[in-house]
């Protein structure tokens, strides 16, 4: 195995829906899945391509109900291209009308480029090899190419081949929205001219306008010809056929350049002339790949975390894959996109492209790589402020309050109601009721501080978000005379098992842990990001935000009385009441279902709710230890006046996670991180767990939807961070590594404040180095030891 390549040698059409997911090639502007060329949507197949920040509203009358869905759309198919012998069936692999001979197909994670070869025999006798690669322009990216190559081995002839762009697709690639309407798209020109075709389309409700032109260059035997072009046009496609004469073993290949635009672009006039003239005037496939090529080196150079293990390279190349994906997602294309992270990438449909809480495991990895790239996602949230504030005054609050899902304009878009797939019923979506993504964004914005000392964001628009989820949380936060205490009541924890208290009416948990404890935390970085500005704008912001003393006053004391609950000696309690829930019956329900991952839906199907039990979809109470280290949790609970045990961590992780399903793709990671400490062989093995989320589909079918990226670059982070015990705080980059037993030695880049470090780590060394041209200086502690680091420093430091 290769730690740079993705490879699969048979052609399995029940595992297509997966393999284009993963195969996915984007460069954070826009992704096209790894579908076959010759493919259109269909039981094993779907096309799509997705760029960035394009949402279209739907609404759906459905059973008596008004269903109303924002939907990162589905742009047009850029990739049809097939061929057939002349009389023979035009090539498909699912058609029956080819014998497979040879298959293979390779990600080159590294090049970030797809490539097949495939050899077949048609039912003529006949035997051609195809090889194709593709790949979206990381350095140019409005470009995207792909290059096909036709070898008769034993034959001579007419190959006809037939191009196109399908601007007819709708949103399908999710099996539970299919009775929801999906066609979001509404022609508005087709053309062509040679051997450039184009299309425009513009979605029906947002009317945003996308363009894409495609240009064919023809060569056989590696010498340019120039075919005779026929073009057609319908609706919403365009269509390009023509013919080559073919001789025995002289390749035939095809390339196709297209551009794609669209109305939220810059620097365009119109999205269809640009999409037009780049086409038209781009350079050939070689060309174009190899700056493709460098701008991907150049990503690798500060992305490339190298692990030694006695894994082999399987590890190696998952990390790879999944830092792959992040920035296929977003990159420095998307700086200037405003647009945030989808949940699932821009490989599927899943989530319908929304953005919620999984920045928090994808930022570390940018903070210390392409914290410019943080920033620029930081504002996506800074734009929607208002629609937040708007949020929290409907429901009665102060402050800001963001939205569980969020699309085009910050506005809530969590479904009221969900299709359970396992009971085929609706039921009401509570989810909203997360509030703790206030906690996530306000987390976010605290870490990039701390890794860049960013002060000028800070002072005009990062303690402005602060601020106010701060007045969110003291508003929402109730005083109980009788506890001396403040309560948040009504709110859902990271968990999602548990919306309400078993036969409520009403939905919400009162007394969230995390929730309380996260909440307390913000109270107090709010306050903090205000003292560190200097003084004429901290003046601007009291002005502008219209700030009182007694606020700042009342978030001081909320920050000392919140309640936090426990039980049975220690434990912390995920909320008020979660000790008097029922246990649950595991052993049973592994042997009667086996997969008991998504329990919620099988105890819907049974007339049950999880509500009932103790039981977890992913980590809640956990999630504490994962964002704070044992040194702040004491600190906290100092301050809320509650007595800080150190057994209580390992206590809390042996009760939790013996009650956690780990329905979630974020749930294997949150265990290993805490575990790394007191029992690092666990917490290894839960991580190669983790590993395998997407990769292996162990949720049986939801990776074809969509990556799960927060998992993915959680993965990543836990490396980086949790091994190496890297923690940006207080103007200081702080290292305490303990690596697991089956880890040898990892090296890996960082960029701290300004400086780019390099670190590499064995079992009983630490070694620090950095360019002498770097500037500035920084201070690291290791262990409990403080250093003044300058550039060109050579840091070594034993650690047994």
């Amino acid at each position: 195995m290769n730690v740079w390549t993705l490879t699969y040698d048979t052609y399995e059409p029940e595992d297509e829906r997966l393999r284009e997911a993963l195969c996915t090639t984007g460069n954070g502007y826009m992704a096209t899945r790894g579908a076959a060329p010759e493919s259109s949507a269909g039981p094993y197949h779907y096309p799509g391509t997705y760029i960035g920040g394009y949402f279209n509203r739907l609404t759906t009358h459905l059973h008596g109900r008004e269903v109303s869905n924002e939907s990162m759309v589905n742009m047009p198919n850029w990739l049809p291209l097939t061929f057939r012998p002349a009389d023979g069936a035009w090539f498909d692999l699912d058609s029956g009308d080819y014998e497979i001979l040879e298959y293979v197909q390779e990600l080159d994670i590294k090049k970030a480029v797809l490539s097949r070869r495939v050899r077949v025999r048609d039912r003529e006798g006949r035997t051609t090899a195809v090889a194709q690669r593709r790949f979206a322009h990381m350095k140019h990216r409005h470009l995207a190419a792909l290059e096909t190559t036709v070898l008769p081995e034993d034959w001579s002839g007419t190959i006809e081949f037939r191009s196109g762009i399908d601007g007819t697709v709708e949103n399908t690639g999710v099996e539970r929205y299919l009775q929801l309407d999906s066609k979001h798209l509404e022609p508005r020109e087709e053309g062509f001219e040679g051997a450039l075709s184009w299309l425009a389309v513009e979605t029906n409700q947002s009317h945003l306008r996308v363009a894409v032109a495609a240009r064919l260059k023809v060569s056989v035997a590696e010498e340019r010809v120039e075919p005779e072009f026929e073009n057609t046009t319908e609706p919403g496609r365009v269509n390009c056929e023509f013919a080559i004469e073919a001789k025995e073993a002289e390749p035939v290949t095809v390339e196709k350049i297209v551009a794609v635009f669209g109305s939220r672009d810059m620097a365009i006039s119109e999205p269809l002339e640009e999409a037009r003239k780049h086409a038209g005037r781009c350079r050939d496939f070689d060309e174009l790949l190899v700056f493709h090529v460098l701008v991907w080196d150049h990503l690798w150079r500060r992305f490339s975390i190298s692990v030694e293990s006695g894994n082999g390279d399987r590890v190696g190349m998952v990390l790879n894959l999944h830092i792959l994906h992040l920035l296929q997602t977003v990159s420095g294309n998307s700086i200037d996109m405003d647009v945030g992270v989808p949940a699932r990438g821009l490989h599927g449909e899943a989530y319908r492209g929304h953005i919620f809480w999984d920045e928090m495991f994808i930022f570390p990895l940018m903070n210390l790589r392409l914290p410019g790239l943080t920033r620029a996602l930081l504002m996506y949230r800074y734009r929607r402020l208002n629609e937040a504030r708007w949020l929290a005054y409907v429901e009665g609050h102060a402050g800001a309050l963001y939205p569980w899902q969020s699309g085009s304009n910050g506005a809530e878009e969590t479904q009221t109601y969900h299709l359970n797939p396992v009971s085929g019923e609706w039921k009401p979506d509570n989810s909203h009721h997360q509030r703790h993504v206030n906690i996530a964004i306000a987390y976010n914005i605290w870490s990039y501080y701390q890794t860049t000392d960013d002060q000028e964001f800070m002072a005009y628009c990062g303690t402005e978000m602060l601020v106010e989820i701060a007045r969110f949380w003291a508003s929402i936060a109730t005083y109980n005379r009788a506890l001396d205490r403040y309560e948040i009541n009504g709110v859902m924890g990271p968990d999602e098992y548990h919306d309400a208290y078993p036969d409520a009416e009403e939905p919400g948990l009162n007394n969230n842990a995390y929730t309380n404890i996260m909440a307390a935390w913000t109270l107090c970085r709010a306050k903090e990001a205000l003292d560190l500005l200097r003084p004429h704008r901290l003046r601007e912001i009291w002005e502008r935000l219209s700030l009182e003393l007694e606020e700042l006053e009342e978030w001081d004391e909320i920050s000392r009385k919140l309640k936090i609950p426990f039980h049975d000696d220690g434990i912390i309690s995920q909320f008020e009441g979660y000790e008097d829930l029922e246990e649950f019956d595991w052993m049973n329900y592994c042997s009667k279902y086996g997969d008991i991952k998504r329990l919620d839906r099988i105890l819907h199907a049974e007339g049950d709710t999880t509500n009932r039990y103790k039981v977890s979809k992913q980590a809640d109470v956990l999630m504490l230890f994962y964002l704070l280290s044992t040194e702040r949790l004491e600190e906290l609970f100092e301050r809320l006046g509650y007595q800080w045990d150190p057994d209580m961590v390992e206590r809390n992780i042996d009760y939790y996670i013996t009650r956690t399903s780990h329905g979630s793709t974020l749930s294997g990671i949150v265990p290993s991180w805490v575990l790394s400490r007191s029992d690092r062989e666990q917490s290894w093995s839960l991580l190669t767990e983790a590993l395998e989320s997407d990769i292996s589909d162990i949720q049986g079918g939801t990776t074809s939807e969509g990556v799960h990226l927060g998992a993915m670059a959680g993965t990543v982070d836990l490396v980086q961070h949790c091994y190496t015990g890297l923690e940006p705080r207080g103007g200081v980059l702080w290292l305490n590594p303990v690596l697991p037993s089956d880890v040898t030695k990892m090296k890996m880049s960082v960029r701290y404040r300004a400086m780019w470090l390099e670190l590499e780590v064995t079992q009983d060394l630490l070694v620090i180095t950095s360019d002498a041209s770097d500037c500035g200086e920084c201070q690291i502690g290791i262990r409990d030891t403080l250093h003044d680091y300058s550039p060109g420093q050579v840091l070594e430091v034993r650690l047994d």
